[in-house]
């Protein structure tokens, strides 16, 4: 009986360790960096971080979103990359961290990630370099 209980415990630690880090947001996920130089790349669906920066003023279902190390940088002026993502759900506010979960589409302007799915991550403060 007592040679079972280390066996017993270190069963439990690793069942603990496996449940828990399913708790993860989708570890998996690109950030926006990874598929913004080269998007064709991309097939299938896919799953992107980013933090919404811009809003399409000719198309409310189009919204630009940047990699999030780009939030270190508060100064005007900063150059930074956005990914068009459309999404035709409830529209997020500017600054949420988001990940969307869709495909990259040809349309008459490009490529667009066309996202069929959207959850708000946390909400951040954007400085005047937006």
């Amino acid at each position: 009986m007592k040679s079972i209980i280390p066996i017993l415990s270190i069963l439990l630690i690793l069942f603990s360790a496996t449940l828990f880090s399913g708790c993860q947001r989708d570890p998996g996920a690109l950030q926006v960096n990874d598929v913004v130089s080269d998007p064709g790349a991309f097939k299938g669906v896919l799953n992107v971080v980013g933090v919404v920066n811009a809003f399409s003023q000719s198309d409310p279902t189009i919204l630009g979103i940047m990699d999030k190390k780009e939030l270190v940088c508060t100064k005007p002026g900063c150059k930074k990359v956005l990914l068009p993502v459309q999404f035709a759900g409830k529209r997020p506010a500017l600054g949420d961290e988001i990940v969307v979960s869709g495909a990259f589409q040809n349309l008459a302007g490009g490529l667009i990630f066309k996202a069929d799915n959207m959850e708000v991550l946390a909400s951040h403060e954007l400085g005047g370099g937006q």
